[in-house]
């Protein structure tokens, strides 16, 4: 028999997974303490929570029994993980069951946002029949532009293709084969911004997506667009979308998140005639939430049975031996991923890592998770990435992984070595461990360079030619960005080159553009390792 302890309110349905398994023993507590938690968790093996409850490491120490801990939603947040992992915890959530009722909250507004719905039921009620001020328009043969095609932005997508609507798709993973299956047209940003009439968000917030569409944005986008955000606030500036609409380029918008939530009384979307804004209720469904926790109660059935489980996120146990000579390579493997995913344009096909010298006879899939960490971290989010659903993750987004062993090291003990093909290019990166340096950055593309993964990097490619360093310094300076190192990796004598320089801060598009318009040079980004 397991035992399993509900320290927050979750349905009988939810968990009757387990009240109907005969070999669980279930207790229901709510609102305990954390010292009334660690007096009691040492009986149970497994720990079901929903946000209330904080699960310390204090609770996890005291929690002797403890194999698994689940969370009915998709954060973590409120758990340790770290403690978990440590200590062998499996922590599991759910992050499917919330994506039906966040697709039809997406369609709601949208319908809504066409045809003036929050703003018609108000003058009716209020005693006004005004007909004339809401003039609506169809969905139908209007095109729907969806910027995140993942498990809710395809949802979106099949349901706006049975109104009849036209859908563009952006995605960072999307390749053609997988729009043609979805029935989408594969799509930029740009050409959304140009084409469609109703722009839905279904990205999670990076630094990368954080104000996706802004003033550049609203400046070029199709007069008469109409804007829904049921994803996370931030993707679209805010301040920027209500100038767009009081300039009239935009027709409205509908949100369910803000920047800041919950939002300001001043804030300008929640008094404008033209914005529909709703509390954050794109999970809030009662099938939503018996379906997280039925998800978990699942997981926590295989779990305990000893069955294989999905969901986790955090680390499964590594052996010692195997733990002590891959983890020091745990960071520089999850810098490279996301320094190479920073530096390739085009929906990632494949990811070839090689691992090279003492590497090649050690087992390197704990360190493999950490590259693809790395590489999807910057495209979904590091709050929705871990090193345990990280492989998960990329076969269900169609990407392949290969992987090579050499004992060939080009000069070093170690050497991992990252590769990225896009639909566009394949890009390159190399690192090692320095004794006394601790992780280099050895090869970008096929140029050598010593570079310290950390901070804000400013990679430039450029023609090795007299006197282009002292102008980028020049230009940088009179724009009060201040160098910390700098260095040039090149193969050939007055060929192509790559200058890298670590700068103290992030280099705004204005300089990048000023520095592409440079003579000699050709391309510039700035892309940050934390």
């Amino acid at each position: 028999m397991f035992k399993v302890l509900v320290s927050d309110p979750i349905s009988d349905l939810g968990i009757s997974l387990l009240v109907e398994a005969p070999d669980i023993t279930i207790d229901k507590k709510i609102g305990l303490s954390e010292d009334e938690l660690v007096a009691i968790i040492g009986e149970y093996d497994a720990l079901l929570v929903r946000s209330q409850t904080r699960v310390t490491e204090r609770i996890m120490t005291a929690g002797t029994q403890l194999k698994v801990i689940g969370r009915a939603g998709v954060g973590v947040d409120n758990i340790d993980l770290d403690a978990a992992t440590k200590r062998g915890i499996i922590v599991i959530n759910a992050p499917d069951g919330n994506t039906i009722t966040t697709c039809e909250h997406t369609f709601a507004m949208m319908m809504a946002l066409a045809r003036h719905i929050p703003q018609a039921y108000m003058k009716t009620v209020s005693g006004e029949w005004d007909r004339k001020s809401f003039l609506g328009v169809e969905l139908r043969n209007k095109v729907l532009g969806v910027l995140g095609m993942g498990r809710i932005g395809s949802e979106v997508a099949a349901r706006a293709k049975a109104f009849g609507m036209e859908v563009y798709g952006y995605d960072p993973f999307l390749t053609e084969e997988r729009a043609d299956k979805l029935g989408v047209r594969l799509s930029t940003v740009d050409d959304i911004i140009r084409d469609a009439d109703f722009i839905t968000v279904h990205t999670p917030l990076t630094p990368e997506t954080r104000h996706m569409i802004g003033k550049e944005q609203f400046a070029r986008i199709k007069p008469g667009v109409r804007i829904v955000n049921c994803a996370r606030g931030g993707i679209i500036d805010e301040n920027a979308l209500i100038d767009a609409i009081n300039e009239g380029r935009v027709a409205g918008a509908a949100f369910d998140v803000f920047e800041v939530e919950p939002p300001a009384a001043d804030h300008p979307f929640l008094n404008h005639p033209k914005v529909i804004v709703t509390p954050h209720l794109g999970a809030s469904t009662i099938e939503a939430q018996e379906n997280v926790a039925i998800d978990v109660s699942e997981q926590f059935l295989h779990i305990l049975r000893g069955e294989a489980f999905k969901n986790a996120v955090n680390m499964p146990p590594v052996p010692a031996d195997v733990l002590s000579k891959l983890e020091p390579y745990f960071s520089l493997g999850k810098k490279l991923g996301s320094l190479v995913a920073q530096m390739a344009h085009g929906p990632v096909q494949e990811i070839n890592v090689t691992y090279s010298g003492d590497l090649a006879d050690v087992d390197t899939q704990p360190l493999t998770r950490r590259v693809v960490e790395g590489v999807l971290s910057h495209h979904l989010g590091a709050d929705q990435v871990n090193v345990v659903n990280a492989m998960h993750l990329l076969k269900t987004r169609g990407v392949n992984i290969v992987i090579t062993k050499s004992h060939a090291t080009k000069g070093f003990t170690n050497q991992v070595s990252v590769k990225l093909r896009t639909d566009k290019e394949e890009r390159l990166v190399s690192g090692t461990l320095l004794n006394g340096f601790g992780p280099r950055i050895t090869l970008i593309d096929r140029f050598p360079v010593d570079v310290e993964p950390q901070g804000h990097i400013l990679l430039i490619s450029h023609s090795d030619k007299p006197g282009i360093i002292g102008r980028v310094g020049t230009l940088l300076g009179s724009n009060d960005v201040n160098i910390a190192t700098m260095q040039v990796g090149r193969v050939l004598v007055g060929g192509d080159a790559i200058m890298v320089l670590a700068v103290d801060k992030g280099v705004a598009k204005e300089v990048i553009s000023q520095l592409v318009d440079l003579p000699d040079l050709n391309k510039a980004k700035v892309v940050y390792l934390d």
